[in-house]
């Protein structure tokens, strides 16, 4: 199972589009406190529109806390990172993933990367930019895993409950 972790996020609109990639790529996301936002429903239904009911998702009082709860193999999203998504295996894995993410302002504290640098992803861009943007950087390394997954149990057509494979010929 592949699972979204979000350490100490402040943007309840981030964590509102991402709760929509969860629900939509069949993850869990973990929510590691503090967090900048409450998670009432008015604070993300804008970004997360009504999809925040539908997301499986955990809190946990801090990173001991969530590490004490989870075992699997833990993958950290910074721009400190040496490697790139590509670099992984991620289609074979009998554990479940963990892909960590940091605050929108500081990322991931060095302390909980320095042991994981082997683990640590930089997705490549030019200079001019610092880092992309949170919920951005969830959705393309969340579609990375599961290509290389094929992609799991997901839809590749539109379901017929919704508008049908067949609608734009209609």
């Amino acid at each position: 199972m592949i699972n979204v972790v979000l350490y100490n996020p402040e943007i309840p609109q981030n964590t509102g589009n991402i709760m929509r990639t969860c629900v939509a790529a069949n993850v869990k996301l973990h929510l590691i406190e503090p967090l900048g936002f409450s998670l009432d429903e008015k604070s993300v239904r804008r970004s997360g529109a009504s999809y925040v009911i539908k997301t499986n998702y955990v809190t946990y009082k801090s990173w001991e806390d969530f590490t004490n709860k989870n075992k699997g193999s833990f993958y950290f999203s910074t721009r400190y990172g040496s490697h790139t998504p590509s670099e992984f295996d991620f289609s074979v894995s009998t554990e479940e993933i963990y892909l960590i993410f940091g605050a929108e302002s500081s990322g991931i504290p060095k302390e909980i990367l320095k042991p994981h640098l082997d683990n640590c992803i930089r997705l490549p861009m030019t200079k001019d930019v610092r880092s992309l943007n949170l919920s951005n950087v969830v959705a393309i390394m969340v579609y990375e895993v599961l290509r290389q997954q094929n992609y799991n149990d997901l839809y590749f057509d539109e379901p017929e409950e919704l508008k049908g494979k067949d609608y734009i010929l209609s």
